[in-house]
């Protein structure tokens, strides 16, 4: 069950208790009596808290919103994710080591003479290693690869036996025109950049949004606690008044009905007391969700007094410079240009796929050779000389450079007629002028939201000076229709009247003060300022 039906219900229940009561001693209460009883037990329920009390400034709200608000808390971590995206992506230019090592024997049957017998076994041993890497310039990539094997046989006419091989080729690959500038990677790599920029972006918004948030709360509560006070006030010369007036029907100079009138002005301020108090609690707890990070959060339990109160003087507003500052601080204007960016990343990749796939390919490769050699007397004679070798003969020669091959060649690939490169090219242009137009609409209205700020402040200027005027002439009226009431001279009506009346003035000042304050938070958070005017520096 909710606080508000639980205090419902404890106010029938007193209601009925006090009706009870009454029922028992008729000629003790009558009707009135048993409302104004009920109301103020009510009130009192209402008003009863617990928990200490912590005396709390705007700027310490604010400094306990940035360490523990949670949507702040989420926010902060979408720049590290794009950071891990990040690292993810540029791994793709982080070389790569690749090693195999093979042994197989084999044994194939006879099928010519030079075959030397009945079968064949041969005997190989692999032992190859590879470096390979994309650039990150040009689009380029380059392969290095060492290969080695040995290979014994008995063939009766293999003229090295055992045989060693080595063979040394590094080779680049270089786009001409199709990936040169820009390839898929790099694409993938420049919008992450820009939407890890993007993730700072929308991390300011969040906390300036989350400030002014805070602020309007925060002033929201000292209006509701000022309130309350003006509330009180109200009860208290609601109450004086029907003491006046009970004093009065005593000596026999006012009539009983005009103490029930002052008994009903009475109960119906004790209501509006209440009201006061269920719009303080409201008030204080928007605060602290904005505050803190879980109801085990010490200032979820306590009661929060606000001690800051509004500076009334405002000074002059420029709202040329004001503009200024909100066309280059606005986040969403930010953002929108740094979208523009990402546009014009993807219409660059969509323009070079368009271009021939042009490659130049340069390959170098160096080979040797050694073992055991069988020299023969004839095409499959007998051995007249064996020249005893290893593997090191084949690395003199590959050092030696006695066999290289080079090799240059140029891929050339081009779709002919309309490509899908070429309907998405197209496509990407006119999504271009689409965001462009999309931010000159958003300056617009930036500057519209501006100027409707700026106005806004200037007018509740006037509504406060309007209001505050009010308010001291409501006074004087109260004042002065007590006054002709002491002398006889007013009825106890007009005295009731002219408290409402001031009640509503002071209630219309304070909500002018807090809608001034509203007005310049709002002018704040249309330029982006908020994190200044709050001295708060966010560290990318």
């Amino acid at each position: 069950m909710s606080s508000n039906n639980t205090c419902g219900v404890i106010a029938i229940a007193t209601l009925l208790t006090t009706i009870e009561s009454a029922v028992a001693q008729p000629q003790q209460n009558d009707i009135p009596d048993l409302l104004i009883q009920a109301t103020a037990r009510l009130a009192k329920i209402q008003s009863s808290d617990s928990g200490p009390h912590i005396e709390l400034t705007l700027e310490e709200a604010i400094a306990q919103a940035l360490d523990r608000n949670l949507d702040l808390a989420v926010q902060r971590l979408n720049p590290q994710v794009f950071d891990l995206n990040l690292a993810q992506q540029l791994s793709a230019y982080r070389p790569s080591i690749n090693s195999s090592v093979s042994n197989s024997s084999r044994t194939n049957p006879a099928s010519t003479q030079l075959d030397g017998g009945n079968s064949v076994v041969s005997d190989t041993a692999i032992f190859n290693s590879g470096l390979n890497q994309s650039v990150p310039w040009g689009g380029g990539n380059y392969q290095v690869n060492m290969n080695n094997n040995r290979s014994s046989s008995t063939n009766f006419f293999t003229s090295y036996n055992p045989s060693y091989r080595t063979n040394f080729q590094a080779s680049y690959t270089q786009p001409l025109l199709r990936g040169f500038k820009i390839d898929a990677t790099r694409q993938q790599i420049r919008v992450t950049r820009i939407n890890r920029d993007i993730a700072d972006i929308d991390l300011r918004q969040t906390v300036t949004n989350t400030i002014s948030s805070l602020r309007n709360a925060y002033w929201e509560l000292v209006y509701a606690t000022q309130t309350l006070d003006v509330q009180h006030q109200a009860l208290e010369l609601a109450e004086a008044l029907v003491r006046d007036n009970e004093d009065r029907v005593e000596i026999g100079t006012l009539a009983p009905i005009d103490v029930v009138q002052a008994r009903s002005e009475a109960a119906a301020r004790r209501q509006t007391l209440a009201q006061a108090e269920q719009a303080l609690l409201t008030a204080e707890l928007s605060l602290k969700q904005l505050i803190v990070g879980s109801t085990d959060d010490e200032y979820w339990n306590a009661t929060l007094i606000p001690v800051d109160r509004p500076i009334l003087d405002v000074q002059p507003i420029d709202l040329e410079s004001v503009l200024r500052l909100a066309l280059e601080e606005r986040t969403d204007l930010a953002r929108s240009r740094r979208q523009l960016d990402i546009n014009n990343v993807n219409l660059s990749a969509m323009r070079n796929n368009t271009l021939p796939a042009i490659d130049l390919v340069g390959t170098y490769q160096l080979q040797g050779q050694g073992g055991t050699r069988y020299l023969r007397s004839g095409l499959g004679g007998r051995v007249t000389t064996q020249i005893p070798g290893g593997i090191g003969d084949a690395f003199d020669q590959l050092f030696d450079v006695d066999f290289p091959v080079w090799t240059v060649q140029v891929n050339v690939s081009y779709p002919l007629g309309q490509s899908a490169a070429d309907a998405a090219y197209a496509r990407a242009q006119l999504q271009a002028q689409q965001v462009q137009a999309q931010l000159q609409q958003l300056e617009l209205q930036v500057a519209t939201e501006v100027t409707n700020a700026v106005v806004q402040v200037q007018a509740i200027n006037r509504r406060i000076e309007a209001a505050t005027a009010a308010r001291e002439l409501a006074e004087e009226q109260l004042a002065a229709e007590q006054s002709r009431f002491d002398a006889g001279l007013s009825t106890n009506y007009f005295v009731v009247q002219a408290q409402r009346d001031l009640a509503a003035a002071q209630d219309t000042e304070l909500r002018a003060i807090l809608d001034q304050q509203k007005a310049l938070i709002e002018l704040d958070r249309v330029q982006r300022t908020s994190l200044t005017q709050a001295g708060v520096l966010i560290v990318q």
